[in-house]
């Protein structure tokens, strides 16, 4: 059976629905993928909910990364063959037991990447990738705070900093999620449920403050992020799980000369050679062992809406997967 979870409209994780489809046939230039593990990220939500905007005049499939099997192969592809296994990342249209899409977002799977693996790595991943090499390009010596450092994209990214040298400063609500991050490359933890995440960089950085903040919390953290910079420091704020920061001037960053912005993975993914090469470097780190996946919860697809209530309700760690 060819199934998909669909938002019936914007609002709670209720409107999620599962719905049979037809056997799908892939167009030209596209190839069919049966998914064997599905990504669950915040993105899901801010759609789901309508904080990124869609139209409710049909129902939308939410997912943005995936993994699985070529099943088939339409006209004009080329460099893939049934049985390949295969990874993206696009945004939505995952949900789903099998699917059509173009081939030019797929990666091959190398041997020493699961499905699993890459279906909760794909979108995190790359997603640490562009913020660590292309947003802000941290590099030895660089001290950095990242928010919400147990979270998917903050377990990889803690570790990647590790790898270049960078003394990465996380944020964590209560002393679990700030054990596991601290086991993930960052050196020093914040709770933020207990203690101002802005006097404790003061603290640690005995009052110099830190080169960037990675920021995907929004609302809640800031202005507080700004005030953590050094001067000249720089904000990256790539996602609003508080939601969006609507009290945001742009006279604030004449405080300490400082530089902010906001980036989009999929603008890019949408570079000649990007997705594959920064593809390539997630899987040779994980494959060398200097990135560790952990998937700390699976649930059914059919499940997909018990998945949305645990990430929101901040319950997860890691990354969380669906399996079709």
């Amino acid at each position: 059976m060819t199934y998909a979870i669909v938002a019936r409209g914007k609002g709670g994780s209720n409107v999620l629905e599962q719905v049979e489809l037809d056997r799908l046939t892939p167009a030209a230039g596209e190839v069919m993928v049966r998914h064997t593990a599905i990504g669950v990220n915040f993105i899901d939500t801010y759609f789901r909910t309508g904080l990124y905007p869609w139209s409710v005049e049909k129902d939308l499939v939410l997912g943005s990364e995936a993994a699985g099997v070529v099943e088939a192969a339409g006209e004009e592809v080329s460099g893939f063959s049934v049985g390949d296994r295969v990874a993206y990342t696009i945004p939505n249209g995952a949900y789903v037991s099998h699917r059509a899409i173009e081939a030019k977002h797929l990666v091959k799977l190398p041997d020493g990447i699961s499905d699993e693996t890459a279906a909760a790595s794909m979108l995190k991943g790359l997603t640490a990738h562009y913020l660590l090499h292309r947003s802000f390009e941290a590099q030895s010596g660089h001290k950095v705070l990242f928010h919400a450092a147990a979270g998917g994209v903050g377990l990889i990214a803690g570790q990647w900093l590790a790898s270049k040298g960078v003394t990465a400063i996380g944020t964590a609500g209560g002393p679990e999620k700030c054990a596991l991050a601290s086991a993930y490359g960052y050196r020093q933890m914040i709770d933020y449920k207990s203690e101002d995440f802005v006097e404790r960089i003061k603290e640690i950085t005995e009052g110099q403050g830190v080169d960037a903040v990675y920021d995907s919390i929004g609302q809640d953290t800031y202005p507080g992020s700004l005030h953590c910079l050094k001067n000249f420091g720089s904000l990256v704020s790539f996602g609003q799980s508080s939601g969006p920061a609507l009290d945001f001037k742009l006279s604030d960053l004449a405080a300490g000369s400082y530089s902010v912005t906001r980036p989009i993975l999929f603008h890019f993914t949408a570079e000649p050679g990007y997705l594959q090469s920064a593809a390539d470097a997630l899987f040779a780190m994980i494959i060398s062992g200097d990135i560790k996946i952990n998937i700390n919860q699976r649930f059914s697809l059919a499940d997909a809406a018990k998945a949305h209530d645990q990430l929101e309700a901040r319950l997860t760690t890691g990354s969380t997967v669906l399996i079709p």
